[in-house]
This record gives structure tokens, sequence and C-alpha cells, in this order.
């Protein structure tokens, strides 16, 4: 994150990421640390979570959750705003898992919204009272511009994250009487460990730079310090929108 723009306004602030243990997620707990805030982030994956909360001088504060699990979700965020105020929220934690429309089952449907929509609401619903009481904050949410392209074998994925988009929209207009921002980035195939392991074969990256305009690999670093500027109050009349960061593929 070196020679990248510092927002003195994130200085001391408390931030609160799900999905923070790997990835993008990990990445803007890095982002976040650099800028001086202190930083909590939710994880199930404790191994990765204890390596990067030893990695940083700034120690962000971990809670061993699962996002579904709605009471231990919001008490995590309650516990980080007793330590630090919480003034931003950034709902990461997601799970891109492939079904056939045909074989999806209704608990394998629920099973998706519940990780990939229902966590990012939930946390909102606790966080946002908390921000309006301190005069305002930011919630950012993770789409996809899979929600925008619509991919085979994806239909709970796609329908989750489109419906975070109009949730982004609505909760939009219900905090913002008290200054709570609501925004939702669009991250297009980002290069993490997870997607080499999975979907990101070398065939695949090869299409995949055949169709964007930017040929060069998106890096979780590359998303974090979007994430960043919508949490600084350098982005404090920006709310209600959604951000495509994908090389130019949409």
């Amino acid at each position: 994150m070196q020679n990248t723009a510092h927002y003195p306004s994130l200085s001391g602030q408390g931030i609160f990421i799900t999905g923070g243990a790997t990835g993008i997620g990990a990445a803007m707990v890095r982002a976040f640390c650099a800028q001086g805030a202190r930083v909590a982030f939710a994880d199930l994956n404790t191994t990765a979570a204890t390596e990067l909360v030893q990695e940083l001088e700034n120690l962000p504060q971990f809670f061993h959750v699962d996002v579904t699990d709605t009471d231990a979700l919001q008490q995590a965020i309650r516990q980080a705003h007793d330590r630090t105020a919480i003034s931003v929220l950034v709902n990461n934690a997601a799970n891109d898992m492939r079904h056939s429309p045909n074989d999806m089952s209704p608990q394998a449907w629920r099973e998706c919204m519940a990780i990939n929509l229902d966590a990012a609401f939930f946390a909102a619903q606790a966080s946002a009272p908390l921000m309006a009481a301190q005069g305002g904050g930011s919630i950012i949410n993770f789409s996809s511009i899979n929600a925008l392209l619509g991919p085979q074998q994806m239909p709970g994925y796609v329908s989750a994250k489109a419906g975070l988009i109009g949730m982004t929209k609505a909760l939009a207009r219900d905090y913002g009487p008290d200054l709570v921002r609501v925004n939702a980035i669009l991250p297009g195939w980002v290069v993490t460990e997870r997607q080499l392991q999975t979907w990101l074969t070398p065939e695949e990256e090869a299409l995949w730079m055949q169709q964007v305009a930017l040929p060069k690999r998106l890096m979780p670093d590359d998303v974090a310090r979007l994430a960043v500027f919508l949490g600084a109050q350098d982005s404090a009349l920006i709310t209600g929108q959604s951000f495509t960061i994908d090389g130019g593929r949409t």
C-alpha cells in the first residue's frame, strides 16, 4: 500500500470488516491499519486470522464468527464498538458457490442468501444506530460484477449480489438522515489465493485479459484502496452508489 493516499480522517477510527482473514478482506484490514485506524474483523479462518494479526503492528481485533449467525455477528459488532466506536462497516464476507439452477435445493439457496446477502443487512442493522449516535459513518457493501453479467451456474450468488445493490440504495435513504453513508463495490475477477486454487485457471485468465480494457491483474490491494476512500471523509457526500472496479470488463 505504499505511494497511495493517506486519509487523516481515518486515524483512530473504528473499522469492522467481515471476512477479513484472507483475500480482499485481509487486504482491507492491512489498508485500514496503514491509515492508523483501529480495525476489527470477523472470520472463521482462525489460522489465517492469527497470522494476519501477528503481522500488523497496529494490532487488529479478531472475532471468530460465522456471519450467518446473526446474534453472534451483531454481538461482535457491539463488542468492537465498545473498544473503539465504529465509523466504518465493510460487508465483505461471501461465498461464490456454484450450483446448477436445476440442482439447487431450498437449503442450498437459503445458505447462499444467508452469507452473501442476509449477513450484510444484519451487520448494517447493528452498526447504523451506533454510527448515528456519533454523528455518522460509512457502510460499504461488497457486490460483484457478476450481478451485472449473470454468469451460468451461479443463480444464488448472482441474485444475492444483485440484491446487495438494491439494499445499498434502500439503506442509503433510510440511514441518510443520520449521516450514515451506504455504498457498494462491484469488483471484477480479483486474483486471490482462493481464486487461483479454484476457478482462475491460466485459460480463464487469458480469456479475462481479452475482455478487459486494462490487461492487468486485479489485485486485492486495488480493491482495498477503493474501500479506504469510501470509508474516509473524502467521500462524505457519496452515498447510494455502486462502484465497479474491474479493469474495464463491464
